[in-house]
């Protein structure tokens, strides 16, 4: 699964949604997690707020869950209705200790919001399990 964290370097979660500069996209599986890419955000000077979340979210649309400092309301029910699922996390969490966290949680037995998610991944995508252990 593509999971999003909102950054300004690309190597600590440390940015609001509305804000965030860039999102750095990890393609996260039980075997591990790999950095897809780093998407740059254009910045638009007199941006209103509905489309600073509207260009976050285009950035954002293929991932399956965004890890945030924080988010707005509306903001994060526009992201919900668009089935990813919002994840705050502590301002200045390393990335990559939060993708090994998630990696653990796909070995296990995940947690509830987590299984919820996966459920309706492989709802939208109509597949399962992959057998090379990935999520599909």
């Amino acid at each position: 699964m593509k999971v999003a964290f909102a950054t300004d370097d690309g190597s600590r979660v440390n940015a609001h949604f509305g804000q965030s500069p860039m999102f750095a996209v990890y393609n996260v599986t039980k075997n591990g997690g790999e950095l897809v890419e780093l998407r740059k955000l254009p910045a638009v000077l007199n941006q209103d707020e509905a489309g600073k979340i509207d260009c976050r979210l285009t950035a954002v649309e293929d991932c399956t869950l965004i890890f945030i400092m924080q988010i707005g309301a509306s903001a994060a029910a526009r992201v919900t209705r668009r089935k990813i699922m919002p994840v705050k996390v502590p301002f200045g969490s390393p990335i990559d200790e939060q993708v090994k966290r998630l990696v653990e949680m796909l070995q296990g037995k995940p947690p509830m919001w987590l299984a919820k998610v996966l459920r309706a991944e492989e709802e939208n995508t109509g597949k399962g399990e992959e057998a090379d252990g990935t999520i599909g």
